[in-house]
């Protein structure tokens, strides 16, 4: 296939509005686009029954049930939050709006009154932006089970915020002759400081008491048995399960399904024992033949492992070699792109999407090859690959970096097919999941095909004695024999 020769460059009239890449197609073949449709159609079509199946698990994800599971929690700390935020400005305010009536010289606010009012804004508008910094933030993840630490600081906050307005009540309102305003305001003063220290403790209890590595947690996921190792803080089980899951997107790998059985060309035939019977009514040798088989069998059996490591090395063999091809043919049809800089000659402007459309044929078969071989077909459609390499050649990146998608099988978010706004799995823990995990505390997350076993370790105290090294012990002398070279 004769590749077209272009070249990226910036457009010069206005009308354009953005990056425009110039092309100057070579005669080609006739029958290049039923080569190109031919290579590219089975990725896609195998690309949409995948994500047809995946699909159908995405419908409990959207449901009203889950949306509410999934707010309801947030919203109710955010009511009570913003009611406790509220209620000293409240307080402040009612004696100035006449709710109830004070007499004149008691609404008088001295210099000391004043100074009481400046230090109460201040420290509302530093609890706002602490709040707004801590809390006002989407849930990582819908737990199962209540958040204990965050409900103790929700019942905190209103357990004072009721407090304050019984007092209220019950103090101010029904001693209205002998009530002053400064008194209010230093009501109202008091409740603000309560709330800041409500904040300082839920910021040691949600953000920091975590942070100190007390375990060791060892994440093995199967069927493929990739593992990882990570220190981990004390945290509730389910909590942990969501930190784990994290760490599982952006650390481990790709779990390819249809690379448990690797592809041979080899056709194995599959014989089975079989017992011969003589009709003449020979049975020595019947038994010598039934004897043979059984042997045979024994040693295709004790030889299986020598066929899997050459099985191994034959694929391992054949995916450098579609990687190199593939290498070599980006690099050409990416070559052909930067040639043109510096030729000058008729050339149509295209879009970079249109240049991604004319380069593809140039290497479509290789990276069809080498998708198949590495069995990543239901994972890249030929859309996703056109949008991939205009993106690459809109940013002028090089070639190896735009084969990068395609070699490089780490991290999960690598994949398009993760990319989904709710991730579901399944947590099984024999323990409440509320309870905080301890040393032997073992946990599995389940996502159809995958399981993530979670195993936790204590980390060890660490005994560390100083030991100190005599001087004369530094020092050395020089043995000289008849048998050494110095």
């Amino acid at each position: 296939r004769r590749v077209s020769e272009m070249t990226a460059g910036v457009g010069g009239d206005g009308g354009m509005g953005g990056e425009v890449i110039e092309v100057q197609i070579l005669p080609q073949d006739d029958n290049w686009g039923d080569n190109t449709t031919a290579i590219t159609g089975n990725t896609s079509v195998r690309s949409e029954s995948f994500q047809d199946v995946t699909i159908i698990g995405r419908d409990q994800e959207t449901g009203v049930t889950f949306t509410c599971q999934r707010y309801v929690g947030s919203a109710l700390c955010a009511l009570v939050a913003f009611l406790a935020f509220l209620s000293p400005i409240a307080m402040v305010l009612i004696p100035r709006l006449n709710v109830i009536k004070l007499k004149s010289e008691h609404l008088k606010c001295d210099s000391e009154c004043d100074g009481l009012l400046i230090s109460f804004s201040f420290k509302l508008l530093i609890l706002l932006l602490g709040s707004w910094a801590l809390f006002f933030r989407q849930p990582k993840a819908t737990m199962p089970r209540i958040f204990i630490f965050r409900a103790l600081v929700t019942m905190l906050i209103f357990v004072f915020t009721f407090s304050y307005w019984l007092f209220y009540v019950v103090r101010i309102l029904e001693n209205k002759e002998e009530v002053r305003y400064r008194s209010i305001v230093y009501f109202a003063v008091s409740l603000v400081d309560a709330l800041l220290f409500i904040h300082y403790l839920a910021v040691i209890l949600l953000e920091l008491r975590h942070l100190t590595p007390q375990y060791a947690i060892k994440v093995l996921r199967s069927p493929d048995g990739e593992s990882r190792w990570y220190s981990i803080g004390q945290l509730s089980v389910q909590r942990a399960a969501a930190w784990v899951l994290e760490k599982y997107y952006h650390d481990f790998p790709i779990y390819n399904p249809y690379l448990d059985r690797l592809p041979s060309k080899k056709k194995h035939s599959t014989n089975s024992s079989f017992k011969y019977y003589d009709v003449d009514g020979n049975e020595e040798n019947v038994e010598g033949q039934t004897r043979a088989v059984l042997t045979a069998s024994a040693r295709r059996r004790d030889s299986s492992h020598n066929e899997r490591f050459y099985e191994e090395h034959e694929y391992e063999r054949r995916v450098r070699k579609r990687k190199a091809r593939l290498i070599t043919a980006a690099d050409e049809a990416f070559t052909h792109i930067k040639r043109m800089h510096e030729e000058q000659g008729p050339s149509a402007p295209m879009d970079p999407h249109e240049a991604a459309q004319s380069i593809f044929p140039s290497l479509a078969r290789a990276l069809q090859k080498y998708l198949r071989i590495t069995r990543q077909q239901p994972r890249h459609t030929m859309d996703s690959i056109l949008n991939h390499l205009s993106v690459c050649l809109a940013h002028d990146m090089s070639p190896r970096a735009f084969l990068e998608k395609y070699l490089v099988s780490s991290p999960i978010l690598q994949n398009d097919k993760e990319h989904r706004g709710v991730q579901s799995w399944g947590l099984v823990c024999d323990q409440l999941l509320s309870r905080p995990i301890n040393n032997g505390t073992i946990f599995q997350l389940r996502q159809a095909d995958v399981c993530l076993l979670c195993i936790v370790s204590h980390m060890p105290h660490f005994s560390i004695a100083e030991e100190i090294i005599h001087p004369k012990s530094n020092k050395f002398v020089l043995r000289l024999n008849s048998e050494t070279s110095v």
